[in-house]
């Protein structure tokens, strides 16, 4: 696999989105402390908050040798020449640090509204993705070039997609799918792609409570038809799906109970053939800055951190 440039991102990193609704101030300390606790990473969602270049320039700014990764940068938002000089931009001043993630499930044919804002469709998924990189690799550039240039990754779920990531950029970041999609992803990307794997959890040992809050959770995107088409691919029915989410279905896809549980399902996506994974922390305030939880997990999931007597593999 691709161990040997995977290793800057480490095997754990941390992956949210409370971040967007953070005054900048409080953003800045919470990634300072996110990098002293050992992670190797740090992603990020963008939805209508801050946007991706100027929460990746907040996150490396307030670090000094963290990845900062967007999980993802949504294509729908700006066009290539702007996504390509901003990478490059991010790249120059902060070497080595800065991860593209690039998707966006909105790229059917129609017109999507979110909180009455129209999201302007861009076509079919994987053709409006290698379009949208061909765009990118031919935009001109007057300014610095970064050397090596910011790595890129896709927000990839289906096979096409999949082969698209290993074919056209560094690899894959997945995202709400469980340990099989991860093998499933390995399988057809080959062995040389990175594939980084967010993987949602519950830090509760009272598991009826902390299925609550990942049932709440897994709910939430049974109303998004990529992730339904995902989940059916992989073996989910209507029985998991309609009327809301199965037992089966919320037991795959977030990991609850305690931190050996949640370590046991980091060790399973990393035998499975992930070279990096991503913790989403849910809580029952999902606008909260999950920071407990974050300091409680790395003991025993982050290799550097002091307490941690190995990779959880």
């Amino acid at each position: 696999m691709a161990r040997d440039v995977s290793a800057e991102l480490g095997p754990v990193g941390i992956w949210t989105f409370a971040y967007e609704g953070q005054p900048a101030g409080r953003v800045r300390e919470s990634a300072a402390e996110i990098e002293e606790l050992g992670y190797g990473a740090l992603w990020y969602g963008e939805a209508f908050g801050r946007d991706t270049v100027g929460q990746a320039w907040l996150l490396l700014s307030a670090t000094r040798r963290l990845v900062v990764a967007s999980g993802i940068a949504n294509i729908a938002f700006r066009e290539p020449l702007a996504t390509a000089a901003a990478a490059r931009t991010l790249g120059e001043a902060f070497p080595g640090r800065y991860v593209l993630g690039l998707g966006g499930h909105r790229v059917d044919d129609t017109v999507h509204e979110v909180d009455g804002y129209p999201v302007p469709a861009r076509g079919r998924a994987v053709r409006t993705m290698g379009s949208y990189l061909d765009a990118m690799d031919a935009s001109p550039a007057h300014g610095p070039v970064p050397d090596p240039a910011p790595r890129r990754v896709l927000a990839a779920l289906g096979p096409k997609m999949l082969e698209l990531a290993a074919e056209r950029t560094w690899g894959a970041h997945s995202y709400f799918v469980p340990v099989e999609h991860t093998a499933r992803a390995r399988r057809i990307m080959g062995p040389d792609a990175f594939l980084g794997v967010e993987q949602a959890v519950v830090l509760d040992p009272d598991l009826s409570q902390a299925r609550e809050v990942a049932t709440a959770h897994v709910a939430g995107y049974l109303a998004a038809p990529h992730q339904v088409a995902s989940l059916r691919r992989l073996g989910f029915g209507d029985e998991d799906i309609t009327g809301g989410p199965s037992r089966r279905l919320v037991d795959a896809i977030v990991a609850c109970g305690d931190v050996e549980a949640i370590r046991r399902r980091v060790r399973q996506h990393l035998r499975a053939g992930a070279d990096h994974v991503c913790l989403q922390v849910l809580t029952a305030d999902p606008a909260g800055l999950p920071e407990r939880e974050w300091r409680e997990l790395a003991p025993a999931l982050v290799p550097r951190h002091p307490e941690a007597a190995a990779a959880p593999r």
